[in-house]
């Protein structure tokens, strides 16, 4: 993996017309995503005149049910062409989020639909991710998936700055529904352009038995278990995405309640640093083509856990607001390098027949672990204070890289499988 490249020097791969549209479509998808953050909490409480308890229930309810029902749909992606459950997923997420507005205008919209309608889309985008990966490892051969993945890493984090702002624009021109109706067109747009990659894609493996048994719910977590480089890489993913995201509600209670801090200022605070993930996403196939895949993984990956805790010691006014920007910028940053690296080495590993059941069983265990995280963590902020729990899921943060893999893969065993195609 080393390469005469100096760093930002390499030259710029072309990943062929197929994964243009794929990466557009992504780009337009995730776009509207963001424009809509925070559309459905704010329809709740300003529209359904929601309580705290029930607006905790939308965000961490339709997160672990999704979850659950995505369950059984990755062994079903397994055995059939990714391309069109690609489409589907977008048109199922489109015709969902449209109910929205509808109800709305109808004057018949109520918090059940919305907990049905995150339910809905939580588990369609954990079959689109399951399904993605494996149509991208299809679509591009292996040397260019940390390419691939980067560019995406890059546009993930080019949404997050961008997005936010705009949708908070629109928000207070045209209101929460708007937002989630330009969402619904988003994944519209994003179906177009997946169908747009044309080209032949190669027939699934065949299943071996003719229906599917509950024990092959369980393939993608025998998968991962039963490898040595995947196991602990999906250990430390739940876990520290898991430990961030339960602190998230925490720390908003603290600099909105304790702190003073203005809705602006906080929404600075997580917004500027991303570009510092913009930043990491460029240098991640440089860093790899110097040093290695596997010493940029377990850096990174060691780099970004000692950033959380520091979060414990924020206070007030500039200085405060200064910490936390320093904080995300850095923890950003790291996870910019790590994710796409990650991403690419956990689809080589994967073998080309078991990527859906791996990715699925990959999401499904990310979104429930982090729902129960933020639940607990509820329970701890309100027993320990904020600052405190904040604390103590930094510190635990800390001990995240003791599960990175300790030394480079071994090669799979050679399998035959389908020529990656070009578009």
């Amino acid at each position: 993996m080393r390469g005469g490249h100096r760093l930002g020097r390499s030259p710029r791969p072309r990943l062929g017309r197929g994964f243009g549209w794929l990466w557009a479509a992504y780009g337009t998808s995730a776009l509207g995503t963001w424009l809509a953050f925070g559309a459905f909490e704010l329809i709740a409480v300003r529209a359904l005149h929601a309580g705290p308890a029930e607006v905790a229930a939308l965000a961490a309810v339709g997160a672990a049910v999704g979850a659950a029902v995505a369950v059984p749909l990755g062994p079903w992606v397994e055995f059939r062409r990714k391309r069109p459950v690609l489409i589907a997923m977008d048109l199922v997420r489109c015709a969902a989020l449209l109910t929205i507005p509808a109800a709305f205008a109808a004057g018949v919209l109520t918090f059940l639909q919305l907990l049905l309608v995150s339910v809905v889309v939580a588990a369609a985008d954990i079959t689109f991710r399951a399904a993605s990966g494996a149509y991208l490892k299809t679509l591009l051969p292996a040397e260019d998936l940390l390419v691939a993945n980067a560019r995406f890493e890059s546009t993930a984090w080019t949404t997050t700055i961008v997005g936010p702002p705009l949708g908070g624009a629109a928000i207070g021109l045209l209101g929460p529904v708007a937002t989630v109706a330009a969402d619904a067109v988003s994944y519209l747009l994003s179906a177009l352009g997946i169908r747009a990659t044309g080209g032949h894609e190669p027939p699934p493996a065949p299943r071996k038995a003719q229906r599917m048994r509950a024990r092959d719910l369980l393939d993608g977590w025998r998968y991962i278990l039963a490898d040595a480089t995947l196991r602990p890489l999906f250990f430390n993913t739940a876990l520290f995405n898991g430990l961030v995201m339960a602190a998230q509600p925490l720390l908003a209670v603290l600099m909105l309640g304790r702190l003073g801090f203005t809705p602006w200022q906080y929404g600075l605070a997580f917004a500027a640093p991303s570009i510092g993930g913009l930043l990491g996403a460029r240098l991640a196939r440089p860093l790899v083509s110097r040093f290695g895949s596997h010493r940029v993984l377990v850096a990174s990956g060691v780099l970004r856990a000692l950033w959380p805790v520091g979060l414990a010691f924020l206070g007030p006014g500039s200085g405060g607001l200064l910490l936390v920007m320093g904080v995300e910028l850095g923890l950003i940053f790291c996870c910019g390098v790590f994710n796409p690296v990650y991403a690419a080495h956990r689809l080589e590993r994967t073998a080309t027949d078991r990527v859906a059941r791996t990715l699925s069983a990959w999401a499904v265990t990310t979104k429930a672990s982090t729902a129960l995280l933020t639940a607990v963590w509820g329970v701890l902020g309100s027993v320990l204070g904020p600052r405190a729990a904040i604390g103590l899921a930094g510190a635990l943060v800390l001990a995240t890289p003791l599960l990175l893999p300790r030394r480079p893969a071994a090669a799979l065993p050679a399998a035959p499988e389908a020529a990656p195609h070009r578009a």
